[in-house]
């Protein structure tokens, strides 16, 4: 293989003390955040596979329902969704080891947060978010890697198992740096990425299905919220910005399904002389405001998410949620571009 220069966070005395824990059979669970996408279920089935074949007992239990155009990743029904029965509190409270996925804290667990965190399971975390929290034994922590998928790639790597890279795990691990580096075009996708993408297509990946399951798989109501919502793209052109607002009854009048509006924030940036794209999605259920940041070039959207509604994520990718109306919401989100017009002209 090739040399890579891995996150000092992760030691080669880390990498032995973990691949002496897993020289024998394990109770695993595995966890990914809240509203999982491609990332979230591309590195924990990938991840689950390679830790059964090495015969471990590995269960993968989701915060809440994934959508739909993900469910061809787990054909054997293997994610649990969490609903705080005995069964799945059992799995925690009894595991070895509890590998947490693609997020930083344990907020983005949801429901499961004070399981995790009194468990006295073994934490491992896996993730390319900005500033992760304090709660595992093991971090494997590097924001400069395209997505927690290309980690899950080089973490096997490291445990000398690169050979145990079926084509399940292939696809698993191709799903989550394609949806997350855009189809290879952000700027995180590195020559390693696409040396990782190489192997993955050696060892099985079928790279055809996989962009047909994702982008190629579409119910006609999620593609006419897409029209729907591009309808009403407003330009704030002194501060080069899109954005979009749903609320509650537009989903609802197309029908909506979690994963429907997936994706609709980037359009915002294929607008010539558009630097910064947002989404703001009004969810009645929970009584909030989804928000989703997009930027080009040196726009620092997780600093803006973290300024303005205490999120987060990547510097051209993050996400926030506001407790406000919508319409409070948009009001504060214009007021805080202000504070940004020379960046973003």
């Amino acid at each position: 293989m090739y040399y890579v220069v891995y996150s000092q966070i992760m030691t080669q005395k880390d990498v032995q003390e973990i691949k002496g824990i897993l020289s024998e059979p394990k109770k695993i669970v595995i966890v990914h955040h809240k509203n999982a996408d491609g990332d979230a279920i591309g590195s924990s089935m990938a991840l689950n596979t390679y830790l059964n074949i090495c015969g471990h007992k590995s269960n993968v239990i989701s915060p809440n329902k994934f959508p739909d155009f993900l469910k061809w990743l787990d054909n054997k029904n293997e994610i649990a969704i969490f609903n705080n029965s005995d069964h799945q509190i059992n799995l925690i409270n009894n595991s070895d080891i509890i590998f947490t996925l693609d997020f930083n804290s344990l907020e983005r667990c949801g429901d499961m947060k004070d399981l995790i965190n009194k468990s006295k399971a073994i934490k491992i975390l896996i993730d390319h978010h900005e500033n992760p929290k304090n709660y595992a034994d093991y971090l494997y922590s590097d924001t400069k890697i395209s997505s927690t998928c290309e980690m899950i790639y080089h973490f096997i790597e490291k445990l000398g198992d690169n050979d145990k890279i079926n084509s399940s795990i292939a696809e698993a691990i191709y799903t989550g740096i394609m949806t997350d580096t855009g189809s290879f075009k952000f700027s995180s996708t590195s020559s390693i990425t696409h040396k990782v993408i190489s192997d993955l297509l050696e060892k099985g990946a079928d790279k055809t299905k996989i962009h047909n399951e994702i982008y190629d798989n579409n119910r006609i109501e999620k593609i006419k919220l897409l029209s729907f919502a591009l309808n009403k793209i407003e330009i704030i052109p002194e501060y080069n910005t899109a954005f979009i607002t749903l609320a509650q009854k537009d989903l609802n009048n197309f029908n909506f399904r979690k994963g429907d509006t997936e994706g609709i924030v980037n359009y915002g940036l294929s607008i010539k002389k558009i630097k910064f794209a947002a989404i703001f999605i009004e969810d009645k259920k929970e009584n909030i405001i989804k928000i989703s940041f997009r930027s080009k070039g040196n726009f620092d959207v997780n600093k803006f998410s973290g300024d303005t509604f205490n999120g987060g994520g990547h510097k051209n990718a993050s996400g926030a949620i506001s407790r406000d109306s919508l319409s409070s919401t948009i009001v504060n989100f214009k007021n805080a571009l202000k504070k940004y017009k020379t960046e973003l002209n």
